[in-house]
């Protein structure tokens, strides 16, 4: 009976566990992903949640280069190049500072940090 009880309460544990993992990761606007991104080391989702956020920042920009032609990128990467985590970062501080962007889709909120910061030369 006990094992039942259990192994009934470890299902339910991770059930909850699951659910307030993927309600974390829900990107409805560019405040979920700064909220997402700027989680405490001391969170349980912090690894998982830095590991998003990267997937995020590199999925977006790869997918940037892959269909704007090099004549019609704005946004740049620096030379020499930064890490995805000052990046990141950086991204969380300069959205504190642009709270009029925060109901806006989260990768265009992305991209507006992106294009500000990381300019091409023109």
């Amino acid at each position: 009976m006990r094992r039942l009880i259990l192994a009934a309460a470890l299902m339910t544990s991770s059930t909850v566990f699951a659910a307030d993992a993927s309600s974390t990761f829900e990107l409805r606007n560019a405040s979920d992903l700064v909220r997402v991104c700027s989680l405490p080391q001391e969170d349980v989702l912090y690894r998982n949640a830095i590991g998003f956020c990267h997937g995020v920042l590199t999925g977006a920009f790869r997918y940037y280069l892959a269909t704007v032609t090099k004549e019609n990128q704005f946004v740049c990467a620096p030379n020499p190049p930064t890490t995805r985590a000052k990046v990141m970062n950086d991204f969380v501080v300069w959205a504190d500072s642009h709270p009029q962007y925060m109901k806006e889709p989260p990768v265009d909120t992305l991209f507006r940090y992106l294009e500000e910061t990381y300019p091409c030369r023109k």
